[in-house]
């Protein structure tokens, strides 16, 4: 089963249980789905959806940060319980040990000598760790390891 069978899936078992808050989160998420689909005619891999639901999620973070600076917790909570529902979907995060152990592997293999380089070096991350770290984080990791 894909990763958006899943989510299909995940919306049946939803409506049947009444889960409002739950269905309308996966709701958000199909729409995004379908709307890539749409946009660039081409069915979705599992890749495709992890870029997807790891978009939303971090959209779904810097509203809660305006949200908390409007001192409106609803609206946060709300926002909260969505990254919850989506998260379920992404695979388990990466220790920082691990993201080392990678960044490691990619500047050896990409023969980086200096921050130049980088390009590269996220070339051959991106696709190894879409959906089980922080890109944002691991660009600046790279960084520090190049500039060092």
């Amino acid at each position: 089963m894909t990763l958006k069978e899943r989510v299909q899936e995940d919306m049946k078992a939803a409506m049947r249980a009444k889960d409002a808050a739950r269905l309308s989160a996966i709701r958000l998420l199909l729409a995004a789905l379908k709307q890539k689909e749409v946009d660039e005619r081409l069915q979705l891999s599992d890749a495709d959806v992890l870029g997807i639901i790891d978009k939303m999620v971090k959209q779904r973070r810097e509203s809660i940060a305006q949200y908390e600076k409007a001192a409106r917790q609803d609206l946060a909570d709300q926002e909260k319980f969505e990254i919850g529902v989506l998260s379920a979907y992404l695979p388990q995060q990466m220790s920082d040990a691990e993201i080392a152990q990678a960044i490691a592997a990619a500047v050896g293999e990409a023969g980086a000598s200096g921050v130049k380089d980088m390009g590269k070096v996220m070339a051959l991350l991106k696709p190894r760790l879409a959906g089980r770290a922080d890109m944002g984080t691991v660009s600046a990791l790279v960084k520090t390891k190049l500039s060092a």
